[in-house]
Parts: C-alpha cells; sequence; structure tokens
C-alpha cells in the first residue's frame, strides 16, 4: 500500500499557481469599473465605470453587442462591436457629466 502524498501536493501547489494567477488578471481592473473590448476588426481593452451601464447612449452600444454577439463574447469579455473614436467620444462625454 503506497500513499501518492508527493503528487497531491504538486497538484495543489499547481492550482494555488493558476488560482494566483487569475486573481492577479482580475485585479488589474479596479472596483467599481469592468473591463470591455471595443473595436471592429482589431479589439482594444478599455476599463469603464460601471455607471456607464446605465446611461442609455451606452445601453444602445450594449444592445449592438447583444445582437451580435449573444452571450458568447469571443474575447472573453464584453466586446462591443463600433468603432474605437466613436466609443472614446461616447465615454469623453459621459466622463464630462
Amino acid at each position: 500500500m503506497g500513499i501518492r502524498l508527493p503528487s497531491k501536493i504538486h497538484n495543489a501547489k499547481q492550482i494555488l499557481k493558476l488560482q494566483s494567477l487569475l486573481s492577479r488578471n482580475q485585479s488589474s481592473v479596479p472596483k467599481g469599473h469592468c473591463a470591455v473590448y471595443v473595436g471592429e476588426i482589431q479589439k482594444k481593452r478599455f476599463v469603464v465605470p460601471i455607471s456607464y451601464l446605465n446611461h442609455p447612449a451606452f445601453q444602445d452600444l450594449l444592445h449592438l453587442a447583444e445582437e451580435e454577439f449573444g452571450f458568447d463574447h469571443p474575447m472573453g469579455g464584453l466586446t462591443i462591436p463600433c468603432e474605437e473614436d466613436a466609443f472614446i467620444d461616447l465615454t469623453s462625454r459621459l466622463n464630462a457629466m
């Protein structure tokens, strides 16, 4: 009867390393914000305040994303199919409010 304790410890260490890496990636988005990917061909990542999600103009973009991607976003996060310049213009106006 042998006990495979070393291999279980090794597997546990790998799981902890993976969880650590995942939590580091999530911490790059400040509390109260969310990451979105914007662009029609080349996607660029933006971090926006969650308060933007309630604004009617931003909700129009979310409806476009829903129509194009549904709940399957290819970037793994919220993907908004609009030109980067239009998104920057909208967020600038929302930031000025």
